[in-house]
């Protein structure tokens, strides 16, 4: 699935500390524990709680953020459907990345 150059283009741009707070509340929301927010994330990115709090800090882009992940091998095989996209069809792989972020939590 083609998305917009525009869509991608503010998808990079924006900072994974923008987002990071929307992630927890919906985990809360949810039941869930910022724990297991830190636990998803370190799965998907190799971040423990100490690199992802300093990636936070340094207000990373979406970019940098997955740039510097080692992303879990298994991380293809995550599906569904966010935000009218189905994850395994977006052609953006940097777009792909962060909607396996908004998928896991």
């Amino acid at each position: 699935m083609k998305t917009t150059p525009e869509h991608d283009e503010r998808i990079a741009k924006m900072t994974f500390s923008s987002i990071y707070p929307h992630y927890i509340t919906k985990v809360e929301k949810k039941g869930r524990t910022v724990d297991e927010v830190h636990q998803v994330i370190e799965w998907l990115t190799g971040f423990d709680e100490n690199e992802l709090q300093q990636l936070i800090n340094d207000k990373v882009t979406f970019t940098t953020f997955f740039q510097k992940a080692t992303l879990n091998p298994n991380a293809p095989l995550i599906k569904g459907v966010i935000r009218g996209y189905r994850i395994e069809e977006i052609e953006t792989q940097l777009t792909r990345q962060t909607r396996y972020l908004d998928k896991l939590r």
